[in-house]
Order: structure tokens, then C-alpha cells, then sequence
């Protein structure tokens, strides 16, 4: 027997529209009704609420059929959010819509060896430009989103890939953006809301895992958007598969990290780090692969497919989404990810009913994704100020 479904707050209803939104890029009333379980009076109402707020607009369209309704309601594109990306290289720094487009980006070099203090002034640095060009311009930011490699439940005052003191870095924000609402998480977890929100045909649009191959191997737990604790990171890339293998920046040895990352990947193809990145996705068709580097290739691809379905094992899901450089290489290489995949898991993926999609690396379009995940935490609470009880 069915259980009825628990009664949903005003967050939640709220919430619930503005992701369905998010992700859709747009909906006329009676399919957005149907998406969020309303009714298309509760709908009206809670639309005519959010529009007064100026989160959401609605154009005049053709109808889709014949009689059919012509208001298209999407997000406005008044409503403005900062984005900070971390990579290796650089800090992002940009302001954008909901919608995905950037009216503004800076990117502030690091060091080659960054430490705590390069990487703390490179934050004051960056938001010193923002709160500069949001003031000539009077603009008020609705949200920030803070992108930052590794971020996780071990590593909430120190970080283990880049250096960086979070606390002080918060109450830097505190300091020059008083009021607005901000919010850091892992860049896994952004790349992941990038493509569940961004991509075009993105596969999932139920609970599967992400799976991020880049500088770092990552995954994220992928539920329900309308959900306080919809996206959650997993350490996948540190599964360790033997002490003798090669060092990780962890710490420890014979990681799948170590094996299948961007860094671990030059190395392999007897390249520089920085020409690998410089080539960006073209680096598949440039870089020439002989028949031993391409067999050691797949061996590592498996690997991390092993690392995959023991995942998948832990908590079964129906889908997995991977990107990064994988993605870029022929079915027949990524035939390696996929045998590990099946080498492990109960049952294999058939058994198991999991679906598998290469969707494109999203590594480099930053702070795309910083800002995609800034336009889900805004989404998620419903719209609602952050200091407001029942957003909370």
C-alpha cells in the first residue's frame, strides 16, 4: 500500500517550483503544475507571490497546441548572484543570472605552490573586484556560491588539496557582504548542479550518482533538487586499491585519484600538466597515444570503474553520470570504465538496472559552475531570505 505524501511546507512548495524552473529553463502553467503536485489555482497563487518578489517573470509564447496556454513562466533575469570558483590554477570570481549567463568574471592567478596565505589574499583580492564593480552599478546580489576543490566533512577548517582557512575566508564575505547569503560546497557538487541544470538533455532527472574526473576524482549523490540535503559529496576518488601504488596528494598510496586524475593522466601521457590543460578537450585529438600508453590507459580507466561500482554497491542507485577527460575518448576506451564497472558490482549493471551516460567535461568553464550552484542554493530555500526561520 501506498503512503500518502507528507503535506509540503511553503519552503518546500516554493522550493519546489523555483528548482523545477531552474532546471527546465522555462514551463507553461499546466506541465508546471503537474511537475510540483498542484493544483493550478495553489499554482497562481504562489506564482503571483513570486513574481511580486521578482523572482520570476512571464512571457507570452506561441501556444503549444491549439487552445493551449501562452504565459511561460521562467526565472528573472533581473535577480543577480556571485559566483567564486577555486581551481589549481586560478580563483573565479563572476556575477549571473539565474539563468546561467555572466555579466561579469575575473580570474586571479595563484602561485604554483599555493599555501593558506596566497590562497586568502587571492579571496580578498577577488572579492574586493566584486564588491567594486557590484557598487558602481548598484546591483544586489541575492546569493553567493563558493566552489572549492575536496570541501568536505573531514576538511571543514583545512583543506586537503588547496590550502585555504575557510573560516577566515568566511568572515571575509562577512565582512564586505554583509546580508547576502552564501554558501561553499565541493566542486564536485557544483559541476554536478552545472550539468544537472545547464546541460542540454542531461539523462538524470531522478536520484543517481555524478562523477567528476578532473584534477581530482569525485563523486555526488544526486536527489531530489527541492531537498535540503539533495547534493552529497563522496571521497570516491580516495578509495585506496594498494599502499605500493603512487603517492596521492592525500597522503596516501594507490588511490584511484592517483591513477585517474588530470595531473596522473600528463604524466601518463608524457606531458606537461600545464600543456594538458592549455590543449583543453582537444588534447584527445593532439596528443599521440601509443599502443603500451593506451593499454595503461585502460587499465586505469577500469580502475576507477572498479571504484565505481563498489560505490554503487554501498548504495544502489539507477544512474551514474560521469564527466571529465573520459567522456572525450572513444566508446572502445571507455568500454575499460564500463567492464569495471561490471567487474564488481552485484549483479552487474544489467542486473542491477543502472544506467550509465559520459556527459561533456565542464573543467575550465569556471566560475560556470560556482555560479549554477549559487542559483540552486537561491532555488532551494524557495526564494526566501536566508535569516528567515522557515527558509532555514
Amino acid at each position: 500500500m501506498e503512503m500518502p505524501e507528507q503535506p509540503r511546507s511553503r519552503r518546500q512548495t516554493r522550493a519546489a517550483i523555483l528548482t523545477h524552473l531552474l532546471q527546465s529553463g522555462g514551463s507553461f502553467r499546466p506541465p508546471l503544475a503537474k511537475a510540483v503536485r498542484l493544483s493550478e489555482a495553489s499554482l497562481s497563487r504562489i506564482l503571483l507571490d513570486l513574481k511580486a518578489e521578482g523572482l520570476i517573470e512571464e512571457i507570452r509564447r506561441p501556444a503549444p497546441y491549439v487552445g493551449g496556454p501562452t504565459g511561460l513562466v521562467s526565472l528573472d533575469g533581473a535577480v543577480a548572484l556571485a559566483a567564486f570558483e577555486l581551481t589549481a590554477q586560478r580563483l573565479s570570481v563572476g556575477v549571473g543570472g539565474l539563468s546561467g549567463e555572466l555579466h561579469y568574471t575575473e580570474r586571479v592567478p595563484l602561485p604554483k605552490t599555493p599555501n593558506v596565505e596566497t590562497v586568502g589574499r587571492a579571496f580578498r583580492e577577488a572579492m574586493t573586484l566584486l564588491r567594486d564593480w557590484t557598487r558602481r552599478r548598484r546591483i544586489t546580489l541575492s546569493q553567493i556560491g563558493v566552489s572549492i576543490p575536496g570541501l568536505g566533512r573531514l576538511s571543514i577548517s583545512v583543506n586537503p588539496i588547496i590550502p585555504c582557512d575557510l573560516a577566515r575566508i568566511s568572515d571575509m564575505f562577512g565582512e564586505m557582504f554583509a546580508g547576502v547569503p552564501i554558501e561553499f560546497t565541493n566542486s564536485v557538487v557544483a559541476h554536478a548542479t552545472f550539468h544537472c541544470c545547464r546541460t542540454e538533455n542531461y539523462p538524470f532527472n531522478d536520484t543517481h550518482l555524478f562523477v567528476l574526473v578532473s584534477h581530482g576524482v569525485a563523486g555526488a549523490w544526486m536527489d531530489n533538487p527541492a531537498e535540503a540535503d539533495a547534493l552529497q559529496p563522496i571521497e570516491l576518488g580516495h578509495m585506496v586499491f594498494g599502499p605500493d601504488g603512487p603517492r596521492c596528494r592525500c597522503g596516501h598510496h594507490g588511490c584511484v585519484e592517483a591513477y585517474a586524475s588530470i595531473p596522473a593522466l600528463a604524466e601518463l601521457l608524457g606531458v606537461s600538466e600545464a600543456e594538458l590543460l592549455q590543449l583543453g578537450n582537444e588534447w584527445v585529438n593532439t596528443v599521440p597515444i601509443s599502443s603500451r600508453v593506451r593499454q595503461e590507459l585502460r587499465r586505469r580507466l577500469f580502475r576507477l570503474g572498479l571504484a565505481i561500482g563498489n560505490t554503487l554497491n554501498v548504495k544502489p542507485c539507477g544512474g551514474v553520470a560521469i564527466s571529465g577527460w573520459p567522456s572525450l575518448l572513444s566508446e572502445e576506451d571507455r568500454k575499460a570504465l564500463v567492464d569495471g564497472i561490471d567487474a564488481c558490482l552485484l549483479g552487474g549493471r544489467e542486473l542491477a538496472q543502472v544506467s550509465l551516460a559520459f556527459v561533456p567535461p565542464s573543467t575550465g568553464n569556471d566560475p560556470q559552475a560556482a555560479l549554477a550552484f549559487a542559483a540552486f542554493c537561491l532555488a532551494s530555500r524557495g526564494g526566501m531570505p536566508a535569516a528567515s526561520t522557515e527558509a532555514a
